[in-house]
């Protein structure tokens, strides 16, 4: 088998149907592939309406439903499909990630394929992710550091165009190119990459996850590329609400903050997680001022520097955790 695909649900389940729909018009343009929808434990009728869709629309010979009994996140539901596919007899020689809430324009996975052909030593491959009307979102990134948490929470002009080397969210490429790391909402894996570092991280619920293993990736061998070419809408946020432009004003959940220092302190160590924290934090303070003085618009997660400082600072949310 040339590729698998997998997609994990989570309560989402005519975002994937509609996401199938659209796969099934790669068929016949790309070489033989597979996908799984990996049913994450949701607690309402997701697994009849995916199971149903695919016995009405006769996609039984290219989609198929995994059920687990237990959500464990993001990590966990593609490693469920991703362990499986590599223990069997045809191993794939790429695995897509793909998120619910994304449908696939002609072409994209046909993009993507070719360009890991092209590149053998391309270990991840990532699409340029687009808004409804074609606008492209930002899916080439670079990885965290502390200085760049610095940028991200003060946001001053100059101060951001000093560190503009280390700014997370670059500006978004029109050529495909090497980047630290893409987004998983379309993510293609080559099969080696996970025969060489394993599978993605499970102490990661949600985000994060794609960050640490193209780190782990890049440091083993395997670069990471962007290839706007595959072009895949991305309606961001509606598979968690996190990032949902309609809800942005809800509070952080706690596995966001949970995943974020699980990432610094594994590939930074406590002393730079540390300085990242309380560069962030003070950044951040500042801009609250600053928008307050000048009375601009406040579109952050609400309680954001208070749960930012009680989680890293204070540890009041890990002792909870704790317990």
């Amino acid at each position: 088998m040339k590729l698998l695909i997998i997609i994990v649900n989570y309560r989402t389940s005519d975002l994937v149907i509609d996401c199938l729909r659209s796969l099934r018009d790669e068929i016949g343009t790309v070489p033989p592939f597979k996908v799984i929808v990996v049913e994450n434990a949701s607690d309402d009728d997701s697994a009849r309406r995916i199971a149903d869709a695919i016995a009405s629309n006769e996609w039984q010979s290219w989609a198929e439903l995994l059920p687990l009994g237990t959500n464990g996140g993001f990590a966990a539901g593609n490693n469920a499909a991703i362990r499986a596919a590599l223990a069997g007899p045809d191993v794939p020689d790429f695995f897509l990630l793909l998120n619910p809430d994304t449908v696939v324009r002609p072409g994209a996975v046909r993009a993507l394929v070719d360009f890991m052909d092209r590149r053998p030593d391309a270990g991840i491959v990532g699409s340029r992710l687009e808004n409804l009307d074609g606008t492209p979102q930002i899916s080439a990134f670079r990885f965290p550091s502390v200085l760049g948490e610095l940028e991200a929470g003060i946001r001053i002009g100059l101060i951001s165009r000093v560190l503009a080397r280390w700014t997370v969210s670059p500006p978004i490429p029109s050529v495909e190119c090497k980047t630290d790391w893409v987004a998983g909402a379309s993510m293609m894996i080559r099969h080696q990459v996970f025969e060489t570092i394993g599978l993605l991280d499970e102490r990661y619920f949600m985000y994060f996850e794609e960050v640490d293993f193209c780190r782990r990736a890049s440091r083993a061998g395997w670069p990471c590329w962007y290839v706007p070419q595959s072009r895949v809408v991305h309606l961001v946020g509606q598979s968690s609400g996190v990032t949902n432009a309609a809800q942005s004003r809800r509070r952080r959940p706690r596995y966001w903050f949970e995943a974020r220092r699980l990432f610094f302190l594994r590939h930074y160590g406590p002393f730079r997680t540390l300085l990242a924290d309380l560069f962030w934090a003070a950044g951040y303070a500042v801009w609250r001022v600053r928008r307050a003085v000048f009375r601009r618009p406040d579109n952050d997660p609400e309680r954001l520097l208070s749960d930012f400082v009680g989680y890293n600072l204070i540890g009041i949310g890990r002792r909870s955790a704790a317990r």
